[in-house]
């Protein structure tokens, strides 16, 4: 294989890659697939993804905000779990950590053990 061989191997995959970006232009120009109106822009947006934390390296805790309303999701490889719903989403973010911490404030201590009966 000489000099010329890989000449025309990578003239032939320029090729393909514009023969498939022009097949793309003209799908999108005559609305074939995803239409481009569909996409709106950020402020008339009613659902996001506002914050991920990762718990494990299968596990995910994502907070997804709908209609300034947010809505707390454990998210795994095989399975979705809602935690919370109706937070109500706020300017300066502060819902969900008071949600929080009433959550951990509701929690019963555990039973003192010291106590021998």
């Amino acid at each position: 294989m000489g000099a010329p061989d890989y000449f025309r191997f990578v003239l032939a995959l320029v090729f393909v890659l514009a023969l498939i970006g022009v097949l793309a232009v003209a799908a999108r120009r005559f609305g074939i697939g995803f239409p481009a109106h569909a996409i709106k822009n950020r402020a008339d947006r009613r659902l996001g993804v506002v914050e991920v934390a990762p718990l494990d390296g299968r596990r995910r805790l994502v907070l997804v905000r709908r209609d300034d309303v947010e809505h707390l999701l454990l998210v795994g490889p095989t399975t979705e779990l809602v935690i919370e719903t109706g937070i109500r989403a706020d300017a300066t973010g502060w819902a969900f950590k008071d949600a929080l911490a009433a959550a951990n404030d509701a929690q019963e201590p555990p039973p003192d053990k010291s106590d021998k009966s």
